[in-house]
């Protein structure tokens, strides 16, 4: 089809304003300001034209004219040969207990129990944003009072976070003030993670245990650092978003690896990957992981306005026809980690295990925060391979499930076709949801608090139900992806004596990260 490029070229010119000899043909469309919703439009309209339908995705596929027109005009290559499934080899040295969780999180949520309850009975933590947290911005402006006034108020907001026992971790009251709530919040969760272990905390000092927290928020800092006359000589390590994980590491004397990452919403998903590394490599002999985001200013909610990804409705609906759009949420979670065998040997509770970790980049896709299909789809290649799992054991994936209009089917469509349809030969859908659909979008958080919902659901056997999905999303074919979304309190598919649950990532630069979990063996399941 000779003519399907100089057509693609005149479009992509019409549609961005621009001449069509300024046309580069590897160029990602993005960059020419083709927004989303046009893009969709580009897309019915190489349907129209080829008189065939063509996936609403396909401009983010395949983001340049070289490469659609090449996709388009080329016999795609056959389906490479699947493995067949693998037996679990529990007691190999890849393996890593998940034994202690902590978690703060809306809603109330105080522990992995009182977390559980609020799955199992679809609880629904959205609220307004609370009384006096956006107050300093009224006294700036008029103009500032116009925008807030025009923001999206409703989140997954925390009932406090200013309650702090400063005493009981040595912390003075001036040095208390200057901290960053994250800090406070991570103090304080860390440490319950360490007691639902069973690990007496001061008991650790010297001890090869690593700390690795995914934060992203700088809210505090950036209000904090801007009263020049009130910084402090606490001001500059309490505000610092790598002294997140350095306070705790400070506190109970730890000598391994101390950090936080920020690769934005995957920041606490790619820790636990550096944490399964440390841990592997005897780096580590026991790691202590986290995620913190805290919403104190409206300015990351207002860019979402901007861009047209706040839901203006209020709900987050993954996979659903509704879906309009994110709900930011703050909380924080933790999990301590033991290699499996060490566990075993200090006769540790061990929830579930990590069998697999993977991170990767979308690359030069549709633009820098625009998803990447093919790099979401390597991503979980990687992640089971390495866990040495074939697709039709995983039996749920907790998905990033933004209840995005364009993120949503991109995941999916990577999920069924690394995961899901003739890959899984007669053994069921995969069941697949979001916990954004009950505590909004934690993001720098939100690949862990995902994470131990999956744990959670591994342990218990059940996997808890996506709330807001009524009728699926037309631009995402469930059915013919072989995957199913729970939309009540489920009991885990049958397999082959095990449980096996994937939980994904994706970061808003374009930085993706998977993990792959399954339930520990039976003999050792409380």
């Amino acid at each position: 089809m000779t003519e399907l490029r100089p057509w693609l070229v005149e479009r992509l010119a019409r549609l961005c304003s621009v001449a069509t000899d300024r046309i580069d043909l590897d160029r990602p469309f993005r960059e020419y300001g083709l927004s989303s919703r046009n893009a969709v439009a580009l897309s019915g309209q190489l349907a129209q034209f080829l008189g065939r339908p063509v996936a609403p995705t396909i401009i983010w596929e395949h983001p340049t004219v070289r490469r659609l027109t090449d996709h388009l005009t080329d016999t795609p290559p056959p389906e490479p040969a699947r493995a067949p499934a693998v037996v679990l080899g529990r007691n190999d040295d890849t393996a890593l207990a998940v034994i202690g969780i902590g978690c703060r999180l809306p809603g109330g949520i105080s522990s992995p129990g009182t977390f559980w309850e609020f799955l199992c009975s679809g609880g629904d933590a959205i609220r307004e944003v609370p009384e006096g947290r956006w107050e300093a911005y009224r006294r700036t402006s008029p103009a500032h009072v116009a925008v807030l006034d025009g923001t999206t108020r409703l989140g997954g907001y925390l009932d406090d976070i200013e309650g702090f026992d400063a005493e009981f971790f040595g912390i003075a009251p001036a040095e208390a003030a200057e901290l960053d709530p994250q800090q406070r919040m991570f103090l304080e969760v860390a440490w319950e993670s360490l007691e639902h272990a069973g690990i007496p905390a001061d008991g650790l000092a010297g001890s090869r245990t690593g700390v690795f927290v995914g934060a992203s928020g700088d809210d505090f800092a950036r209000l904090r650092m801007e009263d020049l006359p009130g910084i402090t000589g606490w001001s500059l390590p309490g505000t610092t978003l790598s002294v997140i994980a350095n306070r705790l590491s400070y506190l109970l004397d730890l000598r391994g690896p101390s950090l936080t990452v920020d690769t934005a919403c995957s920041s606490s998903l790619v820790a636990l990957h550096l944490a399964a590394q440390s841990l592997l490599t005897g780096e580590s002999e026991l790691a202590v992981v986290a995620g913190v985001n805290v919403l104190l200013s409206p300015g990351g909610t207002v860019y979402a306005d901007q861009a047209e990804a706040s839901s203006p409705t209020g709900r987050c609906r993954p996979f659903d026809a509704d879906a309009d759009g994110i709900v930011r949420g703050e909380g924080c979670v933790s999990v301590v980690l033991k290699r499996y065998g060490d566990a075993v040997r200090d006769g540790d509770r061990v929830l579930a295990l990590v069998r697999g970790t993977a991170t990767n980049q979308d690359g030069r896709s549709n633009g820098l925060t625009a998803p990447n299909p093919a790099a979401q789809q390597d991503l979980l290649a990687q992640a089971y391979e390495r866990a040495r799992i074939a697709p039709a054991a995983v039996g749920y994936v907790e998905a990033h499930g933004t209840g995005t209009r364009l993120g949503d089917p991109i995941e999916a469509g990577a999920l069924g076709k690394e995961l899901g349809g003739p890959a899984r030969a007669g053994s069921g859908p995969l069941f697949i949801g979001s916990v954004k659909s009950n505590l909004g979008h934690l993001e720098a958080a939100a690949g862990l608090v995902g994470l131990v919902k999956n744990v959670l659901a591994l342990h218990h056997g059940r996997i808890p139900p996506t709330l807001h999905h009524t009728r699926p999303n037309p631009a995402v074919p469930l059915f013919d992806l072989g995957l199913e979304v729970v939309s009540r309190l489920t009991d885990w598919p049958a397999s082959a004596g095990e449980r096996v649950a994937g939980v994904s990532s994706f970061g808003i630069g374009g930085t993706n990260a998977h993990a792959v979990l399954s339930d520990p063996p039976r003999t050792v399941r409380p």
